[in-house]
């Protein structure tokens, strides 16, 4: 009774040992026998005891493999250090389980030797410009060469391209001599439009002064030619009422002799007199005459 006790026990530990659940993004390969026999997929599984075997147990996730920095040789004979990084997933179980031993190793050793290919057919100064060329190259080597081990690999990045030290200096130096250049040329190009605004300023200054100088002489013009026109308007208006008042020509002489007065009184040197202004003068002279002699 105890043995079958043990037996049954035994036999119930067995069934229960050979149930497998498979998480969700795995896959278990089984074997029978030694031979492949199914892919279990997420879900619950049995297994034959003693007969069948999961063979491999695969993660169906997308994976990152960052590979240490390769030597490689550019077309134009500078060794350099790459590393890349491959993000992969495996779609089919039984390829990965059977396709290749040790297939991570295999992706890396044949990322390692395309890159190299690839590299080698470009000069230092394009494989430091053409990193998504070189991605798309390796990605697509790559993907094709492991769907026979049922791996799909969906990106390839080059993490760090280190040239020698010395390019590295030369490289250095070229970017400093390139940012001074720049530089150089903003300060010179804001310097230019500095005289530019400069210039352009002096210039709508000085149109300024010319116009305001060419509006006060405009001015002055006017004002001098109003000034004469009310000048003249009032010597004829005066003509015109001596006209219309019509003045004896006693009043004519009395105004010639003022307007002589005038002229005496200025300072010019010499002095025309007309006719009849000395008619005049002896004229009054002999009135005065008259006026004065006692005789009379």
């Amino acid at each position: 009774m105890l043995i079958l006790i043990i037996l049954v026990v035994f036999v119930i530990i067995v069934l229960i040992s050979n149930i497998k659940i498979v998480p969700q993004a795995h896959a278990y390969v089984l074997e029978r026998l030694g031979v492949y026999n199914d892919t279990w997929n997420t879900g619950l599984h049995f297994k034959i005891p003693f007969v069948d075997r999961i063979a491999k147990k695969i993660s169906l996730k997308e994976q990152v493999l960052d590979f240490p920095p390769q030597p490689v040789i550019t077309k134009d004979n500078v060794t350099m250090q790459i590393d890349t990084v491959i993000y992969f997933q495996i779609t089919d179980p039984k390829l990965y389980a059977y396709g290749v031993e040790r297939p991570i190793s295999a992706i890396e050793n044949l990322s390692a030797t395309t890159l190299r290919n690839i590299i080698g057919d470009l000069e230092l100064d394009r494989t430091l410009t053409s990193r998504d060329v070189i991605n798309t190259q390796i990605r697509t080597i790559l993907d094709e060469a492991t769907d026979a081990w049922g791996i799909k690999v969906n990106r390839v990045e080059l993490k760090n391209i280190i040239p020698p030290k010395e390019i590295q200096e030369s490289m250095e130096k070229q970017m400093k001599a390139e940012r001074e250049r720049r530089a150089q040329v903003i300060t010179a190009d804001a310097q230019k439009k500095s005289a530019i605004l400069v210039a352009e300023g002096e210039k709508e200054s000085a149109i300024l002064r010319a116009d305001a100088v060419k509006e006060k002489k405009i001015r002055e013009a006017q004002g001098e030619a109003q000034a004469i026109k009310t000048v003249q308007e009032a010597f004829a208006e005066s003509i015109k009422m001596l006209n219309s008042a019509n003045p004896s020509e006693s009043v004519i002489a009395l105004k010639s002799l003022e307007a002589f007065q005038k002229a005496a009184d200025g300072k010019a040197t010499k002095i025309i007199i007309p006719s009849q202004m000395q008619s005049l003068a002896g004229l009054a002279t002999s009135l005065k005459e008259f006026l004065t002699d006692p005789k009379q």
